[in-house]
């Protein structure tokens, strides 16, 4: 626990300044972190990132997070938008299959091209929110950890009915509906200091259907963490596994906020 809490804080401590700062480095930030997160999926799968197979659906990635003004431009000079990248990205891994003589199958080529719509999608509109405002990112953030604490210690002090044993064994009926008390509790919270504009029960309605889609986020991942028998997606944060591992929720949250005209 002191090891979750050390790497949250110093994480939290580089994270922030970056959030604020917004633009350039920002989008970088989401590149790098996306990318890391995109070859977790693939090395689950035994795949590796620095092959055609692996580079073919990272440069679709590339294009799914392109920001609006960034796709218009493109699509001004080149005359494609970006799901048509995705199609080319299929085709090509499609071609791929039949090179290889299938030790590349279509189910990897589904796998390829899933991960980066998966990972791209959310860190898209991550990108999105920061260029309407920041603070909107950090009520997603505060939502997705206050929904994350109130279920780990709600389930802990009352938990008793499994919710999904078979994709995660720990978490609780009790901790699930904790989970939604608590974020609802830090959206109200979060809108007394730093006023989003918004009517207090459009608040607390956001607030509970994110929470809900941010933990089936996360049974998401467990679940494909169960299918490939690893412990985390990565290693790379002390504590607490892989980029995906932390990003899995937020992965839910940030598109279901845009789909509800909440950003």
């Amino acid at each position: 626990m002191k090891e979750r809490i050390i790497t949250g804080v110093i994480a939290a401590a580089l994270f922030v300044p970056v959030v604020l700062i917004g633009g350039i480095p920002f989008i970088l930030l989401m590149y790098v972190l996306a990318t890391i997160g995109f070859q977790e999926l693939l090395k689950m799968k035994g795949r590796s990132i620095w092959n055609l197979p692996g580079l073919i659906p990272l440069i679709a990635l590339y294009a799914f997070m392109l920001p609006n003004s960034w796709a218009n431009q493109i699509y001004e000079w080149t005359g494609y938008i970006k799901v048509e990248f995705a199609f080319l990205a299929v085709i090509l891994l499609l071609i791929h299959t039949v090179i290889v003589k299938n030790n590349f199958t279509f189910d990897d080529a589904a796998f390829a091209i899933m991960s980066s719509l998966y990972v791209g999608i959310g860190f898209y509109y991550l990108i999105e929110t920061v260029e309407v405002s920041a603070a909107y990112l950090i009520f997603a953030f505060i939502l997705v950890w206050a929904t994350d604490s109130g279920a780990y210690f709600t389930g802990r002090k009352y938990g008793k009915r499994k919710l999904w044993p078979e994709i995660s064994p720990n978490k609780t009926v009790e901790g699930f509906l904790g989970g939604i008390l608590w974020a609802i509790i830090a959206a109200l919270i979060f809108d007394y200091f730093i006023d989003l504009d918004k009517h207090m029960l459009i608040l607390i309605v956001v607030a509970i259907i994110a929470s809900i889609f941010g933990q089936l986020g996360d049974l998401v991942e467990s679940a494909l963490k169960r299918h490939f028998n690893v412990k985390d997606s990565g290693k790379l944060l002390p504590g607490h596994g892989g980029i995906l591992d932390r990003f899995d929720s937020i992965l839910f949250v940030m598109p279901l906020l845009h789909f509800l005209h909440f950003i």
